[in-house]
């Protein structure tokens, strides 16, 4: 047994190698499980709202929409297998599940977030191309083209996440360290030095940084469209162009909001990660642990925006929750507000 503790604060009694449990309280206990409850309901039927909107209601078929409809199952699967198993992590404090499926949801955690960066990404570049270069977009831009950037993105983050966990290349150097600490019922994502700073670096702030240059460019060229257009209020086909502007805006501002939600929920964690990595510093379980699932609600969060300010979302979750999806031709209804 474990010296100093008694067996009901270890995570497995009678193992001398068991991680110690978190000393919450139950009522501390029934609080988190409820926070984290609610967090996976909210997460999971919105999304679920999000995919099922897109799916069925034709006047939402867009290139956009199929980025959206993709980020919103990355936020799905966010909800249904991440999430649950951290819940009884971080309230235990012990992971029940062993070492086999421990390094299955770390690469799965790291693949999701790596997978929400590459689709803001490239909601960004389509949005780049809706505002910047209008009149080529619906040439360049198309279904197929979004689905084309919806695969690579699946395909870049499982080999990107996968392929350096499962190699081992993130650990290199700390297997001595590893040893050290490990202990039964431990199950936390581990960084060395080199694979910690690139992870930050490249896949959030570089990626970041790249999203909101493209956004500043994005609103700079529609305020300046919009100016020009509100100087030329005696041609029928200008006025039509600039209705056409106006919904692009709409959907780059809704969407900056996404993205700036993602880079308020996500950059606590990296930025610490980062700090670990360079100076070597350590970060407690516990605020790290309210770091990760910051950004987590990060995937809760994605389809309250949509409903907030996308017009036609608002008009598609309430067909749904009403239930007039299932009357005749519902498909084709106009979800204009």
């Amino acid at each position: 047994m474990t010296p100093g503790f008694s067996s009901d604060q270890l995570c497995f009694p009678g193992f001398n190698v068991s991680c110690v449990r978190t000393q919450f309280n139950v009522w501390t206990r029934m609080a988190l499980f409820v926070v984290f409850a609610l967090g996976m309901g909210v997460t999971i039927l919105g999304n679920a709202v999000v995919i099922v909107s897109i799916s069925h209601f034709k006047q939402l078929h867009s290139p956009t929409n199929v980025l959206i409809s993709s980020l919103a199952l990355v936020d799905l699967l966010v909800g249904v297998f991440a999430m649950p198993f951290s819940a009884i992590r971080t309230v235990h404090g012990c992971w029940f599940y062993g070492e086999v499926f421990c390094e299955l949801h770390s690469s799965f955690d790291v693949f999701l977030t790596t997978l929400s960066i590459l689709h803001l990404i490239c909601i960004a570049v389509d949005r780049h191309e809706a505002i910047c270069n209008p009149l080529h977009y619906s040439m360049k831009i198309t279904i197929p083209v979004a689905w084309i950037m919806v695969c690579w993105s699946w395909v870049l983050a499982a080999v990107y996440s996968f392929g350096v966990h499962y190699s081992k290349a993130n650990v290199a150097g700390l297997e001595d360290i590893i040893e050290t600490m490990k202990c039964l019922g431990s199950c936390f994502l581990i960084y060395n030095q080199l694979w910690g700073i690139l992870d930050s670096v490249l896949s959030f702030f570089f990626s970041c940084t790249v999203m909101v240059c493209l956004y500043t460019k994005i609103f700079t060229v529609a305020k300046e469209h919009a100016r020009k257009i509100s100087n030329m209020k005696n041609s029928s086909n200008d006025k039509g162009a600039g209705g056409i502007k106006q919904s692009e805006h709409k959907a780059a501002k809704t969407l900056s909001i996404v993205l700036g939600a993602f880079i308020v929920c996500w950059m606590p964690l990296f930025t610490v990660a980062l700090f670990e990595s360079i100076f070597g510093s350590f970060t407690p379980v516990a605020v790290f642990e309210a770091f990760f699932w910051l950004g987590y609600f990060n995937s809760t969060l994605n389809p309250i925006i949509y409903a907030l300010c996308y017009p036609s979302f608002k008009k598609c979750f309430y067909c749904i929750i009403t239930l007039k999806i299932f009357s005749p031709n519902s498909s084709t209804m106009n979800i204009s507000l």
